[in-house]
């Protein structure tokens, strides 16, 4: 016969994971600087004192919100960037569109918000993003391009510089999105975006013709 779990076992154990979104929002709404512990818990249902049991400082709250709410949406993308061995055309439009569409269901545009208006004051801040999102993500993606050219299919150059030119339009919808449409301007529809710029880009990079 199976055993319910206690559901004092179950309420303790889903509360990393709320404290975590209510981080997110916390974060999103009041920005690094103006992010309360006390109000984080509020939100989260937990006592005050609950996310220093799992987080002791803001920055290892902020490195929870990077590891849960965005690194297992990259994770996938970059694994597929990892294996892939096909035509590069198809894996470059595949990232950015699986990329824009993060962007656009998930908190992944909150956090690149906050991390741009808050890595001045928090340095660290930026670190934990770099380390867990950047570097794998853009490594993963100058890799592929660096195979490319070793195979002849992809035009001399830096391969991170040709790995910043692809994605730089999204970076900048992203921002445009969460700075600019909340005072009413008209959003840009982000998978698009990068569907016009490779259909530009992708001629002058590739080498051999592989764009439809």
């Amino acid at each position: 016969m199976t055993t319910a779990t206690p559901k004092w076992r179950r309420q303790k154990e889903t509360r990393p994971a709320d404290i975590v979104r209510a981080a997110l929002d916390v974060f999103s709404e009041k920005g690094f600087a103006g992010a309360r512990m006390e109000e984080i818990a509020a939100r989260a249902g937990v006592s005050k004192g609950a996310p220093y049991l799992y987080f002791p400082t803001k920055e290892d709250l902020f490195a929870a919100v990077v590891r849960e709410a965005v690194e297992p949406n990259l994770d996938p993308i970059i694994q597929l960037a990892q294996s892939y061995d096909g035509p590069l055309d198809q894996i470059f439009r595949l990232m950015t569109q699986q990329v824009a569409s993060l962007a656009e269901t998930t908190s992944l545009g909150r956090v690149v918000k906050l991390v741009i208006s808050e890595s001045q004051t928090f340095p660290e801040m930026a670190r934990i993003w770099h380390d867990t999102v950047i570097t794998r993500a853009l490594g993963a993606l100058a890799t592929l391009i660096e195979r490319g050219q070793q195979r002849g299919e992809i035009r001399p150059g830096d391969p991170r510089s040709h790995a910043i030119s692809i994605i730089s339009p999204l970076l900048l919808g992203v921002i445009f999105r969460e700075t600019f449409v909340p005072i009413g301007a008209k959003p840009f529809d982000l998978p698009a975006l990068m569907q016009q710029h490779l259909d530009t880009v992708l001629p002058g990079l590739l080498l051999e013709k592989q764009t439809p």
